[in-house]
């Protein structure tokens, strides 16, 4: 409490310094050879900012490549913002806590423990619709390979 007290005081003590130098300065009028300056000046900024932003895009670019090693298995919905999530990354298998503040590692699966990952086994419903999009989808796909 004490430090502040001195450093408000050493502050108010310095302000009529400051105004008295600002006041000393002749305002100068503003030719077009200074907006031209600013302009070059603002220009450039942009352009080196436009180009990190570019060369990030570029550089991450180049990692996105490595999306298929990790995916998400499966999860389960907790409440409204709490879920139970299954990652495959590589040969592991993480089970994550998600909540809005937080991701915890709840267990690791390795080796024999990982859950069987294969392709799912998707039961089409025997309806009607389910049977003439089938048919459709493959009657497209052998106009596709002719």
């Amino acid at each position: 409490m004490r430090i502040r007290t001195i450093v408000y005081g050493l502050l108010l003590c310095w302000m009529p310094v400051c105004l008295a130098e600002a006041e000393k300065q002749p305002l100068k009028a503003l030719s077009y050879g200074n907006m031209l300056n600013w302009l070059v000046g603002l220009l450039l900024v942009l352009g080196i900012f436009f180009l990190c932003v570019w060369s990030m895009r570029k550089v991450n670019g180049l990692v996105v490549n490595n999306a298929d090693k990790m995916r998400v298995v499966g999860g389960l919905s907790l409440g409204m913002r709490e879920k139970v999530v299954l990652l495959q990354v590589g040969k592991k298998q993480l089970l994550l806590g998600v909540t809005p503040g937080r991701i915890d590692t709840l267990h690791v699966l390795e080796g024999e423990d990982c859950l069987n990952t294969d392709t799912p086994q998707v039961n089409i419903a025997e309806s009607g619709f389910a049977k003439h999009l089938l048919q459709a989808i493959h009657a497209r796909k052998g106009r596709a390979d002719a």
